[in-house]
């Protein structure tokens, strides 16, 4: 990677919101990369869409991407991950998912290897973190469970309510049955849950935030390629959505921790 392309920006789409919190944390590990952000607001929710699909919608937000001159592309986003990455792989840039890296600290996490996954049902039904953690650990003993609900709760700022928490114990029962020693966060949704589920599942079992980890894959990646950006400024961010702005920009700052600059308004047609 050339010198001047540590100053493009590092692309980051998700299906909505959720790929907020990848944001965030790659702002806290890269404070001075730019990044240009898309929410496919308008075809949200993606998880439980055809594999062929999602692979459709994640090329054209690529693509677009790809005419931001990004020098990276980070999919937040865990049914895309889960279902289309071989087909971004692709692309002439580095492409970074969610699967992988939440697998990878899955597996260093766990004592047992009893491992436990929650996230929509295409990303369950896919079983891609089930197959990403045996190939890092073949023994691992993996059980997942589709949490439907979660993503609607968080969006409507019901993290905290009596009703969320009896859900997630609903919802948890089956894996926490099986004596798990840590649980993957299997959508970018989920931090905003962290306290709900730490209190269902209790402190025996280690919360595997995906985010979290997908930032430090990035920040690894592009400081093996010598693609970090050398300014000392803080970085830039513009977001891109395909459905209202107003709406995006009101329930962002949840997920970012902050208020969220505008959004633009991206047309489907232009994608």
């Amino acid at each position: 990677m050339t010198a001047p392309s540590r100053n493009l920006p590092i692309g980051v789409f998700d299906s909505g919101l959720g790929g907020l919190t990848v944001v965030k944390e790659i702002r806290k590990r890269l404070p001075h990369e730019n990044i240009v952000y898309v929410g496919d607001t308008a075809r949200v929710p993606y998880g439980t869409k055809s594999p062929n699909t999602i692979r459709r919608y994640a090329l054209q937000i690529s693509f677009f991407l790809m005419q931001r001159r990004v020098k990276a592309i980070v999919v937040a986003c865990n049914t895309v991950s889960a279902v289309a990455l071989q087909a971004l792989r692709s692309l002439p840039i580095p492409v970074y998912g969610v699967i992988e890296p939440g697998a990878r600290a899955a597996v260093m996490g766990s004592k047992t290897r009893r491992i436990g996954v929650i996230g929509t049902p295409a990303t369950v039904g896919s079983h891609a973190y089930k197959a990403a953690i045996q190939r890092h650990a073949p023994r691992a003993q993996v059980w997942e469970t589709a949490c439907p609900l979660f993503v609607p709760l968080v969006e409507e700022g019901w993290t905290d309510r009596p009703v969320t928490l009896q859900i997630a114990r609903e919802y948890l029962a089956p894996v926490l049955s099986r004596k798990i020693d840590a649980l993957v966060l299997g959508c970018t949704h989920y931090p905003l849950l962290k306290n709900t589920i730490a209190r269902v599942a209790g402190r025996s079992v280690r919360l595997i935030d995906s985010a979290e980890e997908t930032a430090r894959d990035v920040e690894n990646g592009l400081r093996r390629q010598d693609a970090l950006n050398p300014s000392t400024r803080a970085g830039s961010a513009q977001y891109f959505v395909t459905d209202t702005p107003a709406q995006f920009a009101r329930l962002g700052g949840r997920f970012l921790g902050k208020g969220l600059s505008a959004a633009r308004r991206l047309a489907l047609e232009n994608l």
